[in-house]
């Protein structure tokens, strides 16, 4: 996230991130998240602290969220519904895609099996790193940074993370209010970009839009071609400037209503095709 925040920064904004635990420089057994409704609360008291100790706190508030960063994002929201400005989603994790759906009966083994070896590192799963980045010299850089994680799911971080996409798509995505901004790899094989699309239909959000950029792949802010990297911050810079300041604000969903026909005729030619 550290080039994230320096190109936020960059365009003017006063930028706060946290390692969740288990993750980054944050204490815990590394890639272990024990419960994600505790992360949730964490971050969320994380960032009310900043806010209240900023001189003014009538600024407005944006979160970003990166893949699993985007569940989190979404259940900040629900927790304070009226406390963020708008959010920025980038390849989120909201929903797990019907064809890698587990069966109840694998859930239940599951939950029986986090219950005995929560910490085991045993569920199968692809190389993240080399389906996430497209850039080798990213890819490296990942593989040589000791602060992230690099071993399997353990049972009980992969249990967390089952449990909150199907509370997300049972329970939140239809409650989605705030103003959001959906960016997403045409080609992303660890987050279903036709996940995004269902979160995208489902918000009740009278401002959002979901930017689905073909051929690119699940992490867009880094691991992409310094071109393609560039396009989509230029989108998210854009998508934030239009709605920071209490002009802009206040016309910001007028714009996008007024352009809707145009904005679902280019998404559904983008996008996918229902059958």
């Amino acid at each position: 996230m550290a080039a994230t925040s320096t190109r936020l920064a960059q365009a003017g904004y006063a930028v706060y991130g946290v390692d969740y635990e288990g993750h980054g420089k944050s204490e815990g057994l590394q890639g272990y998240i024990p419960s994600f409704d505790l992360l949730v609360s964490d971050t969320d008291a994380f960032f009310t602290a900043v806010v209240a100790s900023t001189a003014n706190t009538d600024l407005p508030r944006f979160i970003l969220g990166e893949s699993m960063g985007g569940a989190v994002a979404l259940l900040l929201h629900r927790m304070r519904p009226a406390y963020w400005t708008g959010a920025v989603l980038v390849a989120p994790m909201c929903k797990i895609a019907d064809e890698m759906r587990p069966h109840p009966v694998v859930v239940s083994v599951l939950k029986l099996m986090t219950n005995i070896i929560p910490t085991w590192k045993i569920v199968p799963t692809t190389d993240v790193i080399d389906a996430a980045y497209r850039m080798q010299e990213k890819r490296d850089e990942i593989r040589n940074n000791p602060h992230c994680y690099q071993g399997k799911p353990r049972l009980k971080t992969a249990y967390e993370l089952l449990k909150v996409s199907l509370n997300l798509e049972n329970n939140i995505l239809s409650k989605v209010s705030l103003p959001f901004l959906i960016v997403h790899g045409g080609d992303d094989k660890v987050t279903d970009p036709s996940v995004s699309d269902l979160l995208y239909r489902s918000a009740v959000s009278q401002d959002k839009k979901l930017n689905l950029y073909p051929g690119m792949w699940h992490a867009l802010t880094s691991g992409e071609s310094p071109e393609n990297i560039h396009t989509v911050f230029q989108d998210i810079i854009a998508w934030l400037d239009q709605r920071s300041s209490p002009k802009s604000s206040s016309s910001a969903a007028a714009l996008d209503l007024s352009s809707e026909m145009e904005q679902k005729a280019k998404h559904d030619e983008q996008n996918f095709d229902k059958q």
